[in-house]
């Protein structure tokens, strides 16, 4: 009997080994500010991506969750969406700590629309939201498809979204661009100016304070969390912040 159990115990444990998953993430959707309705649309996309690739996905809007002992089960955290003032000082705290244990961050469109009195996480972002005009259809143009996700993009795509504008300056030398917005494609013009320029950044990854950060400022229509080409940058972003794999 004891020699059954003993082998039953090793079937089942080569079982879960079998389906052992890659990562663990937590997802956070928590808005102080502006509430996108994508974003229930965006947790199935993520979901989905977890199943396809997987991974395991945790999602909450409670912040307490950020503190060490929880945070220590995941290799990356997500924001997606997130506006406004969502840590507390004691939370972006455990937070700091986590990323400096050598973890990853993943940052969706307003994320930059968050925390903008808190300078550490400002410089985790890379750059923070300054306006928007309407949503409209631009060119973008890829400037490293080597980074995971982006193997099979072309160099340039049609793609309608909301074009967020950032402020400025930012740390070029810092922050590795991977897809910039044509201005040239759209009005970029609103009531604070007329655009970035020539330079206009949509998504980028960079080493930050002992971990890793990836932002897409793709991501305002809820339809893109079903579209393809969006979910196979995202989940570049998010496998590259997680294992730091995937760039030479």
């Amino acid at each position: 009997m004891l020699k059954q159990l003993f082998t039953l115990f090793i079937v089942v444990a080569g079982a879960v080994s079998a389906h052992a998953q890659q990562f663990k993430a937590l997802l956070f959707t928590k808005t102080a500010g502006f509430h996108h309705v994508s974003i229930h649309e965006g947790v199935t996309g993520i979901r989905n991506l977890a199943s396809r690739h997987n991974f395991s996905v945790d999602w909450q809007e409670n912040a307490d969750v950020f503190n060490e002992k929880s945070l220590a089960n995941y290799q990356v955290v997500i924001f997606l969406n997130t506006t406004g003032d969502i840590l507390n000082e004691a939370q972006q705290a455990a937070f700091e700590k986590y990323i400096k244990s050598g973890k990853g961050w993943v940052g969706i469109h307003s994320a930059a629309d968050t925390e903008y009195d808190w300078a550490w996480y400002g410089k985790l972002v890379g750059m923070y939201f300054k306006t928007h005009p309407a949503q409209q259809t631009a060119f973008l143009d890829v400037k490293d498809n080597n980074f995971p996700g982006l193997e099979r993009f072309p160099k340039r795509l049609l793609w309608t979204d909301e074009w967020y504008e950032y402020k400025k300056p930012y740390n070029a030398d810092d922050l590795k661009i991977l897809i910039s917005l044509d201005e040239k494609t759209y009005d970029p013009k609103t009531s604070q100016g007329t655009g970035m320029g020539a330079e206009h950044p949509m998504a980028w990854y960079h080493n930050y304070d002992g971990g890793r950060a990836f932002y897409t400022g793709l991501g305002h229509i809820g339809l893109v969390y079903s579209d393809q080409s969006f979910l196979d940058h995202l989940y570049g972003g998010i496998f590259w912040a997680a294992t730091g794999k995937g760039v030479k």
